[in-house]
């Protein structure tokens, strides 16, 4: 089966830095919310939409 490169280079990057912090969510969130805290990047947050409900059809 075909790999996609790419897939397989995220994925090990991402596993490289959950290995950081043993796999700890906690510890993985308490990073990324430092790193947003440093960043000088804009950070945009967007109201929450209300649940649409949809009719089932017989």
């Amino acid at each position: 089966m075909w790999q996609d490169p790419i897939i397989k280079e995220t994925r090990e990057l991402r596993n490289q830095y959950a290995a950081q912090f043993n796999h700890d969510l906690d510890a993985i969130f308490e990073d990324i919310k430092k790193r947003q805290e440093k960043s000088k990047r804009k950070q945009v947050s967007f109201s929450p939409r209300k649940a649409v409900m949809i009719k089932k059809c017989a």
